[in-house]
């Protein structure tokens, strides 16, 4: 059954990401995050150290030449990571169970023998999924079956020995970088929903095929960006002819690994940390804040909200590699993951803008990194889907409330 104790090998990789993020990262972050250009903001060069750690394969199986950690290992590195800054941190993460999910469960045998030696051998090789479309919701409505019509614009056609693909997403994590993309794409007919829908996957230098960075407040050392589609050609052997399995159940369930609530967990995190050191130090009335009733129980109140944020996580983390103990009663019937997400989203935020208020007037300075967690948490308020909508999927479920061919999957 679940339990809190890490082993010892999550330990040792604890502490050696750890170590890695404050001396390698947080001192680059800040500087980094102020850049307007996104080829200066970027961080490669750190990216570069993280791939000699195999931070960028950690997720993919030993078989496919990667670390093969579970779901709370990941979990745990992505925490370590994002303390130092979470756009790094979402950008190796991403990539790291993509390349799970990918090379993993998604390709064939052909597939991957094309694609995964260009991963392993290219530190500058990442991945992304592309879901996500301007001005589409795919029909999505409390209790109520998907609508028709309401499918991805974004269309693939048969032709001959290609599909052509025409249409646009946008928000998608690591699209400016990614050399390789997992596209969601309408080939049936628009019934709302999942319907209709097939994967293919498309290779970054494909003629017809443009990307651009979004320009967000927050998470600016990762990338994300829109993909547009003109006439873009694939070769028919890039569909994916799988994929609906109890992996792609999982996600679509809210039953997948937590990965982007332990990122933003690594925010709040480091917001209060900074908090509790300034909070340590500042001296006012002749005694150090900390000392101050007002300041002591915020600082109280951050770290139970982390806490239980953490123990959510760790338990989603755990029920997403153990699936069975869902069914035997071990785990309760419910959507851990959307719980997680809902919980530690609006947590974290509290918990930086609370962090801010500590530091007073010099919690809106730019010269310190407390007003970049604000911005940083305010993104994951929205990121997946926004929470409004994740408490309606959680009632949906209680309510046994069953939706065929629901959701996006992990943009």
């Amino acid at each position: 059954m679940f339990s809190l104790t890490l082993s010892p090998e999550q330990m040792e990789i604890r502490r050696t990401v750890r170590q890695f993020a404050e001396k390698e990262i947080k001192p680059i972050a800040l500087a980094c995050d102020r850049e307007e250009d996104f080829d200066k903001r970027f961080p490669w060069q750190a990216l570069a150290k993280a791939e000699a750690l195999g931070l960028r394969t950690l997720a993919l199986s030993e078989s496919n030449g990667g670390a093969g950690a579970d779901a709370l290992t990941d979990c745990i590195v992505a925490e370590e990571l994002a303390v130092a800054d979470v756009g790094v941190a979402a950008t190796l993460n991403h990539t790291s169970d993509l390349a799970r999910i990918f090379f993993d469960h998604y390709m064939n045998d052909e597939q991957r023998n094309r694609f995964l030696p260009a991963f392993l051998g290219d530190e500058r090789y990442h991945l992304a999924i592309a879901g996500h479309e301007p001005d589409t919701d795919l029909g999505w409505a409390y209790h109520r079956p998907n609508i028709d019509g309401t499918g991805y614009r974004t269309t693939a056609v048969r032709v001959g020995d290609h599909w052509v693909i025409n249409g646009t997403k946008n928000f998608i994590t690591n699209a400016p970088i990614a050399k390789l993309i997992l596209v969601q794409v309408q080939t049936g007919p628009k019934r709302g929903g999942m319907s209709g829908v097939s994967m293919i996957f498309v290779e970054r230098n494909t003629p017809g095929l443009t990307v651009h960075e979004h320009d967000k407040v927050g998470r600016r050392l990762g990338s994300n960006g829109e993909i547009a589609f003109e006439n873009c050609r694939v070769p028919a052997a890039n569909l994916v002819s799988s994929g609906k399995g109890p992996l792609t159940q999982r996600m679509t369930q809210g039953r997948a690994s937590p990965r982007f609530q332990a990122l933003n967990l690594g925010i709040g995190r480091a917001a209060y940390e900074a908090a509790l050191e300034y909070a340590r130090m500042r001296i006012q009335g002749g005694r150090s804040i900390i000392e101050h009733q007002i300041v002591g129980m915020r600082l109280a109140d951050m770290a139970i909200a982390l806490e239980q944020a953490r123990s959510l996580i760790w338990q989603a983390a755990w029920a997403a590699d153990h699936v069975d103990a869902y069914q035997d009663g071990s785990l309760p019937d419910l959507p851990l993951q959307t719980i997680a997400k809902v919980t530690t989203s609006e947590a974290v935020f509290r918990v930086a803008t609370d962090a801010a208020q500590i530091f007073g007037g010099m919690g809106v300075m730019r010269e310190l990194p407390m007003q970049k967690y604000v911005r940083d948490a305010l993104i994951f308020l929205h990121s997946e889907h926004a929470n409004d909508v994740a408490r309606l999927k959680i009632a949906e479920h209680l309510a046994g409330w069953q939706r065929l061919g629901s959701d996006r999957q992990g943009e």
